[in-house]
C-alpha cells in the first residue's frame, strides 16, 4: 500500500487524476484546491459543472479548514455515525469556484478507508471524490465494473483493493444549516 500511495500522492501534488478505491465505492479523484484538475475530473466523466462534487477530508480539522462555520450537530453527526455519511456545510471556503455550487455550500465526507485516510493526510488537503463512472451510468462496486474510458482517462490507476467488492451503499447525504437544522437528502 505504501508505494500505492506515494505514487498516487505524487500525481496528485502535479495536478492530476487518480482512479481509487473509497470506503463506499470506486472514485475519481484530485486535489480540491486544484482548478485545472477538477476540471479534468468533470471532463473524464462527461458531467456537467451543475452537478457538483464531494471532497473527502481526513478530520474534523480539515473539515474546519474549508467551511466558515461547522455547526455543533454537524460534528456529532460525523463522530457518532456508524455508515458513510456526506453532510452539505453552507459557505465553503479556499476552494476553487468550480467545486462550489451557486448556493456557496460544499459536501464533505470522511472515509472510513485507511488508504483514503492516509492519502488526504499525507497531501494535507481534501480529495475531490466522485464516482468512478461517466455521468448516468451505474457506479461501479469493483474496480472489475469501471469502464475502460475511464482507466484510459486518469492519470493514475491505485493498485490498492483491487479485488475488493464493496457491499457498501453510497453515502448517506445529510445538508446541515447554520441554524442545526437538518434535511435528508439521500438515506
Amino acid at each position: 500500500m505504501q508505494d500505492d500511495l506515494k505514487k498516487a500522492l505524487e500525481v496528485l501534488k502535479n495536478g492530476g487524476t487518480i482512479l481509487y478505491p473509497t470506503d463506499t465505492i470506486w472514485g475519481i479523484g484530485c486535489d480540491a484546491t486544484h482548478p485545472k484538475a477538477i476540471d479534468k475530473v468533470y471532463k473524464i466523466k462527461f458531467r456537467t459543472t451543475q452537478k457538483s462534487l464531494i471532497i473527502l477530508t481526513d478530520s474534523l480539522n480539515m473539515i474546519e479548514k474549508y467551511v466558515d462555520d461547522v455547526p455543533d450537530i454537524a460534528k456529532e453527526l460525523v463522530e457518532s455515525y456508524k455508515d458513510p455519511l456526506t453532510i452539505i456545510y453552507s459557505n465553503a471556503r479556499k476552494l476553487p469556484k468550480s467545486l462550489i455550487p451557486s448556493d456557496g455550500s460544499i459536501a464533505i465526507r470522511i472515509p472510513k478507508d485507511e488508504f483514503c485516510i492516509k492519502l488526504i493526510g499525507m497531501l494535507g488537503k481534501p480529495i475531490v471524490s466522485t464516482s468512478a463512472n461517466l455521468s448516468g451510468d451505474p457506479s461501479p462496486i469493483s474496480f472489475s465494473k469501471i469502464s475502460s474510458k475511464i482507466k484510459e482517462a486518469v492519470d493514475y490507476i491505485c493498485t490498492t483493493n483491487q479485488l475488493r467488492v464493496n457491499t457498501i451503499k453510497p453515502s448517506t447525504i445529510l445538508k446541515v444549516t447554520h441554524d442545526g437544522q437538518i434535511q435528508i437528502l439521500r438515506n
